[in-house]
Formats: structure tokens, C-alpha cells, sequence
């Protein structure tokens, strides 16, 4: 994705995809048909959940593949080689998702879930709920961030080494901090069954979109890989993720008729978080005086999240019917309005940041 060059900024319209436009509206059309699904048809899910191996469903597991493979083919890891352009924005975003955002994600959630709202939340579903929270918290953004950099007129080649590098941390540190937050909620879950899902959810599909990549463009070149192979793997992505959460919902079908609050009362905590974490990227970035094309991409990956990810984990680890997978997918419903919301902030605050020449002395696409 390249940088915007004129002073106009890019239109939604033209920045994101139409999935990505409507993303809020494809996930309640999924959730309406997956609530229909389970009272209507129940046959469907429940023979889909006798296909499992070692408790991991394996309908589910290859619609998550599908949706996770095709982010991870696009991430060029031989950026990382850039990580020396303008350091201070790789700090804040790297201290930002990984010191800061896991932890605050946690607290907000726990005071609303289980203190908030415990009038209103079972005290066992409200820990589900927070162990939903934890996951999405422990997973910044890896691909919608690249539409938000656009929006933003952000450095792309920057963005990438941004998204490059959290995904290679992201290897080494989701499982120990989900496994230590989940610990301090009291929600005990096996170390194998987090590394499993690691495996499953990270490692295999990073090592096979790496290869991909690699083999595709030895064989027909960077502009094919581009301009054909990525369109058309593009539908892939979409299409698992809304399969997916159908299935989700056939499953949640009951705990969401008997309690539709639960889902805006899940939405308050991670609106909050969101915009927390953005503002504290966002004002780091401009007390360090990092250009805006830096400042703004680097605050969005933390304030959003990779919610497919974070929803694989909540599947394999707690069961399709639990209540951190909902918390995941109430993730997925509210991201895109409120990121949307934070690109018009940033677009209108970027005169408070310095010229990007100014800037570490490097002259850097504004």
C-alpha cells in the first residue's frame, strides 16, 4: 500500500475494501444467522463439533487458518532490516503493545466486568468474558493496520517494518502474558494448551506464509505476487472470518437471547481500551516529536486489534461456546467505527506534529 503524496487526505471509500467498510455489519449479519442456525437447524453445529483432535475442532481450525494465512503471506520480514528508521516510534510502538496495552486491557476489563457490572454479569461469565479481553489485548493488529496508515497518510514502508517486527515478538510473548494474566483472573489454562495454540494460530501459519511468499515471488516476480496472487487470496480472509463467527453464534445462540446486554456491556470496556492506548501512542509519539506519518500507523496498531488471532486462541482455549469467545467477536463488531473514529482524530491533529524532515534529520514521505 503506498503513502498519500497530496495534501488531501485518502477517503474511506477508497482506502478500505468494501469488507472492511461494512466489516461491523458483516459481523451482526453473522451473528443473526448464527443465532438462527443454532435454534433452527442445531443439527449443523453439533455434528460439526464431533470432528475434533486433541479438544481442537477441525472445521474451525481450518477456517481460521484461512482467515490468519492470507495476513501473514503480505508481511515482507526482510524490513525488520529497517528497524533502525526512526527508532523512537518502534519504542513506543513496541513498549506500548507489549508493556502497556496487555495490562491496561486486563484492568479496565476486570473493573467493569467484575465490578461494574456484576449486578448485571454472573461473576463465571463475567471471568469469561475478561479472559476474552485478555487475548484481544494481548494481540495488536497486524493487517487492518496497514488500511489505517493509509487513511492516516502514514509512512507505509515504516508501517510494515512496525507490523513486521510485533508479529515476530507476538511469537515469543502472547503466550507468556496470556498465560500470566489469565493466572492473576484466576482462570487457570495449561501452559501445552496455550503453546498448542500458538502453534496452530502463529507459528504455522507465519512459517507457511513466509514460504509462500518467498516461492511465489522466485517464481513470478514481486509485481505478480502484488497485483494478482493478493487479489486473489484476498476473499479468503473475509470469507473464513464470517463462516467462523457463524458458527460461533449458532453455539452462543442461547446465552445471547437470554442476555443481549452482555454484548454492549462486553463493547464499553474494550471502547474505552481502545482509545486509551491510542492516546497514549499517539501523545508519546508527539512529545518525542515523531513525524505524523510514524506517529499515527504506530498508535493505530496498538489501539486495534488481531482479533483473529485473538479469537482462534479464545475457541481452542475455552470452547465455542464460551464467553471469551463472544468477548473476542464483540472485539471484531466495534473496531472498525471506533478505529474510524481515531483516523479522523489523528487527520485532525496532525499540524500539532513536526514536519518529517525535522525529525531525527531524515526526510520521511508526510
Amino acid at each position: 500500500m503506498h503513502t498519500q503524496s497530496t495534501a488531501q487526505t485518502p477517503d474511506t471509500s477508497e482506502g478500505m475494501g468494501r469488507f472492511e467498510r461494512f466489516l461491523s455489519l458483516w459481523v451482526a449479519l453473522a451473528i443473526l444467522a448464527g443465532v438462527l442456525l443454532g435454534q433452527f437447524a442445531p443439527i449443523i453445529p453439533e455434528t460439526l463439533s464431533r470432528f475434533e483432535y486433541a479438544q481442537v475442532s477441525i472445521p474451525v481450525a481450518v477456517l481460521i487458518w484461512a482467515m490468519i494465512f492470507p495476513m501473514m503471506v503480505q508481511i515482507d520480514f526482510t524490513s525488520v532490516l529497517g528497524v533502525g528508521r526512526q527508532p523512537r516510534g518502534l519504542i513506543i510502538t513496541t513498549a506500548v503493545n507489549w508493556l502497556i496495552k496487555p495490562f491496561t486491557m486486563f484492568a479496565i476489563a476486570w473493573f467493569f466486568l467484575t465490578v461494574v457490572f456484576a449486578p448485571l454479569i454472573p461473576a463465571e461469565r463475567a471471568s469469561e468474558y475478561l479472559a476474552g479481553a485478555i487475548l484481544l489485548g494481548a494481540a495488536p493488529c497486524t493487517a487492518m493496520v496497514f488500511v489505517w496508515s493509509y487513511l492516516t497518510r502514514g509512512d507505509a514502508a515504516y508501517t510494515l517494518v512496525q507490523v513486521a517486527l510485533n508479529d515476530l515478538i507476538m511469537l515469543f510473548a502472547f503466550a507468556p502474558i496470556v498465560v500470566f494474566l489469565l493466572g492473576v483472573s484466576n482462570i487457570q489454562v495449561p501452559w501445552d494448551t496455550v503453546m498448542l495454540s500458538v502453534v496452530l494460530y502463529i507459528v504455522i501459519p507465519l512459517a507457511a506464509g513466509y514460504l509462500t511468499r518467498q516461492a511465489v515471488i522466485r517464481r513470478r516476480g514481486a509485481e505478480w505476487f502484488d497485483s494478482v496472487f493478493m487479489k486473489r487470496l484476498a476473499p479468503v480472509t473475509p470469507t473464513g472470518l464470517i463462516i467462523t463467527l457463524v458458527l460461533l453464534f449458532a453455539f452462543q445462540g442461547d446465552v445471547i437471547i437470554a442476555n443481549p446486554l452482555h454484548i454492549v456491556l462486553i463493547a464499553i470496556p474494550l471502547i474505552l481500551q481502545t482509545f486509551l492506548i491510542f492516546f497514549i501512542a499517539y501523545g508519546w509519539a508527539k512529545a518525542w516529536r515523531v513525524p505524523h506519518s510514524v506517529a499515527a500507523p504506530g498508535a493505530m496498531i496498538g489501539a486495534s486489534n488481531f482479533f483473529e488471532l485473538a479469537v482462534a486462541a479464545a475457541i481452542a482455549l475455552f470452547g465455542l461456546q464460551s464467553g471469551a469467545a463472544l468477548a473476542t467477536v464483540v472485539g471484531v463488531l466495534v473496531e472498525v467505527p471506533v478505529m474510524l473514529a481515531l483516523v479522523r482524530i489523528a487527520n485532525a491533529t496532525r499540524g500539532h506534529f513536526p514536519p518529517a524532515q525535522e525529525a531525527g534529520g531524515k526526510v520521511l514521505p508526510d
